[in-house]
């Protein structure tokens, strides 16, 4: 650890004080323990379940307008509510757009990074996780899921990758792949590119059934159908690390106390009334832990810890939704658990040269302890940090 700039804060929940802090007020670059703010502000600001969209009938038609909702079609949540209630309305549908006043990527994200499944773009009525998944069949030929993109898929004889990989262009959804024999149990996940005409296209794909535009502006007098239940889409989004639900989550939010869908509002309300409280001003830019330009404090990371430990009150419940050590999630195979029984519940958060851990452990004294330990700027594998991170917290759990 004398290699790099780590800090660490350790918190003994029962007895209210601060164990042990190192550099516990110096700012780290946060990854995805960003996640871990994106959630509390959720315990906060949402219900028990999902909007999945909003609409308003007219005579003969009915308008419905986009929330935000990761869970809508999504490949493991698989929330169908808002499906299956166009699906049986007898009247004309029309989408309204433009309720989501953001970009398609959060500040300070890669735009190389374009191609890879966990930088998926930012929509108000996203659809199947806005990723693309792409396998080979019994036959051995290329699929795409949803199908409707297979019309962009195409083999090149002139693109040769060091491994064998689906590439999309930048700008559009054109995908290639090598003209070559594809490697058996193949899988890959590519964002598709979005845009009003392609969710358009998805969603009378999916639906079987007319969509037409309609730009009006959303009344306050709206009705709302609910989709996934809240507690399993913060397991999604905690356990794996999903990036998508956590960005697409603030716009929920966003949605539930504004009526639009703007992320830099909702966060802005959160560090204003939810968040001022914490020892020092983060820095918070997006849902996911992207973007460097996230900015928080060791003790920051304990404090929000606290915080969430307090709203959520159950710590079975609580546990459950984070990853957990030896069991599920990032931090599955980092640790063993004690004859069986995990002893940490942890948030990771990886960027290159960036990894940390904020969550909660239990000694086998029973002490329940809040810690957050961050490494920054290390040139060594992140698996050597991890690892020695795993056995100062095993020590911790065993020793105290």
């Amino acid at each position: 650890m004398n290699d790099h700039f780590t800090g660490f804060a350790l918190y003994d929940i029962d007895e209210q004080k601060m164990i042990y802090e190192l550099n516990a007020d110096k700012y780290f670059t946060p990854a995805s323990n960003t996640k871990l703010f994106t959630f509390y502000t959720c315990l906060k600001m949402l219900g028990d379940s999902i909007p999945a969209l909003r609409y308003q009938t007219r005579g003969d038609s009915l308008i419905f307008w986009g929330t935000g909702d990761p869970s809508f079609l999504h490949s493991d949540l698989k929330g169908v509510s808002g499906l299956n209630f166009l699906k049986s309305s007898n009247k004309q549908l029309f989408y309204s757009p433009g309720n989501y006043t953001g970009e398609l990527f959060g500040p300070g994200w890669g735009w190389d990074d374009y191609n890879d499944y966990y930088q998926a773009e930012i929509t108000a009525l996203p659809i199947e996780d806005n990723v693309a998944q792409l396998y080979a069949d019994h036959d051995g030929n290329m699929q795409v899921k949803p199908y409707y993109l297979k019309r962009f898929l195409n083999a090149d004889i002139n693109y040769h990758p060091a491994k064998f990989k689906v590439k999309r262009d930048l700008l559009t959804n054109n995908f290639i792949y090598p003209a070559e024999e594809i490697p058996p149990g193949y899988k890959q996940e590519i964002p598709w590119k979005t845009s009003l005409q392609l969710t358009m296209a998805l969603l009378q794909d999916t639906l079987k059934k007319q969509v037409s535009l309609l730009q009006t502006p959303m009344p306050a007098d709206v009705k709302t159908i609910y989709n996934a239940n809240a507690d399993s889409v913060y397991r999604r989004m905690l356990q794996p690390s999903d990036n998508f639900i956590a960005e697409q989550l603030l716009l929920v939010c966003s949605s539930v106390k504004f009526g639009t869908l703007n992320i830099d509002s909702v966060i802005n309300y959160a560090k204003a009334n939810l968040l001022n409280d914490l020892p020092d001003a983060p820095q918070w830019v997006d849902g996911s832990g992207l973007s460097r330009y996230n900015l928080f404090t060791p003790r920051d990371m304990v404090a929000l810890l606290l915080k969430i430990h307090d709203e959520v009150k159950d710590d079975s419940l609580l546990h459950s939704m984070m990853p957990i050590g030896g069991v599920a999630g990032t931090i599955k195979n980092a640790y063993k658990t004690d004859n069986g029984q995990p002893f940490v519940w942890a948030k990771t958060g990886s960027l290159s040269n960036n990894h940390n851990q904020s969550g909660y452990i239990v000694t086998r004294k029973g002490k329940r302890l809040a810690f957050a330990f961050m490494n920054n700027n290390f040139v060594r594998p992140s698996r050597e940090v991890r690892d020695e991170m795993v056995r100062i917290m095993t020590y911790i759990h065993e020793e105290f």
